[in-house]
């Protein structure tokens, strides 16, 4: 008699404190009060409940592909929770390879969220002022700056089909939020912040250039 082997890792307890963690994070930095910032917020939560769900739970993608994989995972339907990485299965990548790629994942998400920590930090502090100083005077939204690599790393760490469908929606929700949000510093900093956004990059900060100081 043969025992049939599980179709899913099991780790369900991983997906639940993976998605609380990350989500308390997101909330505790990005603190969303109004209903876009709320909605946008919702994307966010989509995005990492698909890929905690395929990285501890239900391997969706590796399935999804699993004619095209049938070489690299062989004839049995089961398999290990390593063969659900997607760029390890597909490359064929050694162990020690694969666990490489998501420590660079890893590494690329802690400065993400470095990131959004000095942004809140001096928002924070500034209650309600015009920042232009610090973590400032390289981005103008580092803590959107900060969302978008903890993404990337985590597209990187363990890629699915899902999730990379997902991220230009992600994406171009929080741009979108960004900019309204640029509108209204324009109507309460009128030309202070104007002259800042002449100054700093939205997102990606220059290369071999950085303000000296206090920007506005």
């Amino acid at each position: 008699m043969t025992t049939q082997q599980p179709y899913d890792y099991g780790l369900w307890s991983l997906v639940v404190m993976h998605v609380l963690v990350f989500g308390g994070f997101v909330i505790a930095f990005l603190r969303p009060r109004r209903k876009i910032e709320w909605r946008t917020l919702g994307v966010f939560s989509a995005f990492i409940v698909a890929l905690f769900v395929e990285m501890y739970g239900f391997p969706l993608t590796i399935y999804v592909l699993s004619g095209l994989l049938a070489t690299k995972l062989g004839s049995s339907p089961s398999f290990g929770h390593l063969e659900g990485h997607l760029l390890a299965t597909v490359l064929g990548l050694p162990a020690w390879a694969a666990l490489i790629v998501c420590q660079i994942g890893g590494l690329i998400m802690a400065v993400g969220l470095w990131i959004m920590w000095r942004g809140w930090r001096q928002v924070h502090a500034a209650q309600g002022a015009l920042v232009t100083d610090g973590i400032y005077t390289r981005l103008r939204h580092p803590q959107y700056a900060g969302l978008f690599l903890i993404t990337i790393g985590m597209l990187i760490q363990w890629p699915t089909l899902l999730t990379l469908a997902m991220w230009p929606v992600l994406t171009g929700a929080y741009y979108r939020l960004a900019m309204r949000e640029e509108r209204e510093m324009i109507a309460q900093f009128g030309e202070a912040y104007l002259r800042y956004r002449s100054l700093v990059p939205a997102f990606v900060p220059r290369l071999g250039h950085r303000p000296a100081g206090q920007v506005a």
